[in-house]
């Protein structure tokens, strides 16, 4: 989005804000794979298994239909498939037929996935990459033969596509899209999926022979059970538990994309009660290449990129936060290849200060920007390089040392490597480095993971910045953490310290505070209930957190003990209750965190999908000046409604109150609403509105889009967007005012986008 435009097409109020990052709801550390969080691989493989893929003369068509010539015959051999997620090691009774064949340009695969209660199947018509609560089936392939990268490809019944890149480093980046092919049909005995991946699709070394590694993977969604094949044991992954699959000769085609883009927009704010100003119209063109430098070597480039939003950002809790709010990366440039530079001991799914040491979204509005990413043997490495306009164009020119900063660009130059160490471990290596008018940051460091033994693992980061503000005041300052896991079917435990200096920064970075040393301990215990009794009961995990420390900026030291308990049940539910107690410094002083919560979700019907949360406790109301102790009461409820297969419904509604803890007396009750309904023709064409609600901005923001979206990088777009306020308005000033009046439409724009895909 570019700065200083709120309303755009797909604009959202909060974009800009946005752009500085925060913690929020973390994301899971893997969509489709549903890989769980801190798996690094294991020792002790014996060996992967070998599979024999023919190659055909007369190319499968792909249409989900497997009558095919290429089809023919018994099909892979293959032993059974066993459980990942909930449980690990079960086996399950809905059977799965795989075939594999290639040819000059190809891969082709085919599933045959059977199910005795074929009715009971869950399917939607979707975009890309939107069919998480489904059932699916698909295939990972690490197509260099290193088990550094696996690409990871999943079609559900009605034949909709999702794709995501697996690294062993970096985890699954679903932001990837690449060309593929795949078709799906509904049959008497489950569904049938065909798949084609284009070799120029993909990275690899040609030659006489070969090699690639390959995983089976399927989700029965009633069952809430993931299968795979070869089968993974428990807290290990894809990396170093797969087949591999020999081909004949191929070469490496070469790889040359562009992506020509035009959009148009117009942006109009009112003036008056009845009157529009005058509108802002604006055209504009830009480029994106892909060209393979060599057949592991990819750069990617964009001149004058069109970052303007397709989605915007859900309305989140922004009262009363000690912390930004962190909002998703979703700009397509950005988000490909963007765990190529994430770093081990990393992120809020697992309680830590930094979630990424790269987010893309503190560029906010580039003027170009360029990757370079490949393998080299056991290296993969990544560079990413842009200019950022919005920090210069948003200086104030009246402020203390406007020539040095006013009209400047800052420039992100950030570079990251890895080395596999195999049997699932790496250590790699990063530095970033920004730019703006004599104000730096320099950062370099390093990460690893290191598995001793199957059920043994350590992982870290180490990080030293450098920095200057522009007017003569150096910095530096150190940040790290490290930790053990123990992780098996029956327990997970893992301690872990991690440090901020008070001086430590690094621009490219979310993290939300410096200043701080934390000692933390997290267990899990897992029960498996017996199936014959209680078929609807998964898994049972009691947990203990602790979290102490000290934070030297509010000089006080920090405390959080928590017990709990989740619980996995059939048809995707998963359930909590948690309690704890704790002590937060803020300004000087300690406040009591005591508190409990909860949280709940079901596909209770193949149609409905419930989910709702909530928390109660005391809380602090983070004021520098004046802090006091309060009460906090939090609740949040939604549902997704799919009364067809083309249409979907979703709904949240998020509700906080706080009140001071001594008098009782209510400080403030917010409620957010966040909607958005979908209706797909077919799986290239869509209609989606969204409505969201603000109660402590007084604003309503509707964003409506039409879209065609036939392959990666070939799209239009059409939209509408409106901002509604509540506003007064000074008639004897001629300006508007934050108190009184009614809600009125005080922005709004129309947006266009044409992009093509040339394969030359």
């Amino acid at each position: 989005m570019r700065a200083g435009r709120i309303l755009r097409f797909a604009t959202a109020v909060a974009v800009m804000a946005a752009t500085l990052g925060a913690p929020g709801a973390p994301p899971p550390r893997s969509v489709f794979a549903e890989e769980p969080a801190g798996s690094i691989g294991a020792t002790g493989n014996p060996g992967p298994p070998s599979l024999q893929v023919k190659r055909v003369e007369a190319a499968p068509v792909i249409d989900g239909n497997l009558d095919d010539a290429a089809w023919l015959g018994a099909g892979l051999q293959l032993t059974d498939w066993v459980s990942y997620n909930p449980l690990r090691g079960e086996k399950v009774p809905q059977r799965t037929d795989v075939f594999a064949a290639y040819d000059a340009k190809n891969l082709y695969f085919a599933f045959r996935c059977i199910d005795d209660e074929p009715e009971k199947i869950k399917s939607s018509v979707s975009r890309r990459d939107n069919q998480t609560q489904d059932d699916w089936v698909g295939v990972g392939v690490d197509a260099m033969g290193t088990a550094q990268v696996f690409y990871e490809m999943f079609v559900n019944p009605s034949g909709v596509q999702a794709d995501a890149m697996d690294s062993l480093a970096n985890g699954e980046d679903i932001g990837v899209d690449w060309v593929w092919d795949s078709a799906a049909q509904r049959t008497a005995r489950g569904y049938d999926v065909e798949i084609r991946l284009p070799l120029q699709s993909i990275r690899f070394r040609g030659g006489d022979q070969v090699s690639m590694g390959v995983v089976f993977l399927r989700r029965i969604s009633r069952t809430t059970m993931s299968v795979s094949w070869p089968a993974i044991p428990p807290g290990q992954w894809v990396h170093n538990f797969h087949a591999t699959i020999t081909l004949g000769e191929l070469k490496q085609p070469r790889v040359l994309e562009a992506i020509p883009g035009l959009t148009w927009s117009f942006d109009q704010e009112k003036a008056s009660p009845s009157a529009w100003g005058e509108g802002d119209s604006r055209p504009d063109a830009g480029v994106s290449v892909k060209y393979g430098l060599t057949s592991s070597v990819t750069l990617d480039a964009t001149v004058n990129p069109d970052f303007s939003q397709v989605e915007s950002d859900s309305f989140q809790m922004e009262v009363n936060q000690r912390y930004p709010v962190f909002y998703s990366e979703k700009r397509p440039f950005f988000m490909e290849g963007a765990t190529m530079f994430n770093l081990s001991g990393t992120g809020f799914y697992s309680g830590l200060n930094m979630m990424t040491a790269v987010h893309t979204r503190n560029i906010a509005d580039p003027v170009f920007g360029a990757r370079l990413t490949g393998t080299a043997g056991q290296f993969s490495f990544g560079t990413l390089t842009a200019l950022d306009q919005a920090p210069g164009k948003n200086y104030p020119a009246d402020a203390p040392f406007a020539d040095r900063f006013a009209d400047k660009g800052k420039l992100f130059n950030i570079a990251r490597a890895t080395y596999n160490l195999g049997a699932g471990s790496y250590v790699g290596g990063i530095f970033t480095d920004t730019e703006f008018g004599g104000n730096f940051n320099r950062v370099a460091g390093g990460d690893v993971k290191i598995q001793l033994g199957q059920p043994h693992s350590v992982f870290g980061n180490l990080l030293y910045s450098a920095s200057n503000d522009g007017v003569g005041r150096p910095a530096s300052g150190v940040a790290g953490y490290v930790a053990y896991q123990y992780s098996t079917r029956r327990i997970l435990f893992s301690p872990g310290i991690e440090h901020y200096d008070r001086d430590f920064r690094m621009d490219t970075a979310f993290y939300n505070r410096t200043g701080m040393t934390v000692l933390s301990v997290y267990s899990d215990l897992y029960f498996y209930p017996d199936a014959k009794k209680h078929p609807w009961l998964k898994k049972i995990a009691p947990h203990f957190y602790v979290r102490n420390g000290r934070d030297r900026v509010a000089d006080g030291r920090e405390q959080h003990y928590e017990v709990g308990v989740d619980v996995s049940t059939t048809r995707a539910g998963a359930f909590g209750v948690y309690a704890y107690v704790g002590r937060e410094p803020w300004a000087r002083q300690e406040f009591k965190t005591d508190g409990i919560e909860y949280f709940g979700q079901m596909q209770l019907y193949n149609w409905l999908r419930l989910t709702a949360s909530g928390s109660d406790g005391y809380a602090i109301f983070y004021d520098e000046a004046n802090p006091f102790q309060g009460k906090a009461r939090t609740w949040s409820a939604g549902f997704t409604l799919q009364p067809s297969e083309k249409f979907s419904e979703q709904f949240e509604y998020y509700r906080q109150s706080f009140r001071h803890a001594d008098t009782g007396r209510g400080v403030y009750r917010i409620y957010l609403v966040n909607t958005r309904s979908t209706y797909q023709f077919t799986r290239h064409v869509s209609a989606r509105a969204l409505v969201q609600y603000d109660s402590s901005q007084r604003r309503v923001l509707t964003d409506f889009l039409g879209a065609y979206e036939p392959i990666p990088g070939t799209v239009f777009y059409a939209g509408y967007g409106s901002l509604i306020e509540r506003r007064g308005w000074d008639e004897g000033r001629r300006e508007w005012t934050p108190y009184g009046g009614s809600y009125l439409t005080t922005r709004r724009g129309l947006f266009f986008k044409l992009s093509y895909l040339l394969r030359l």
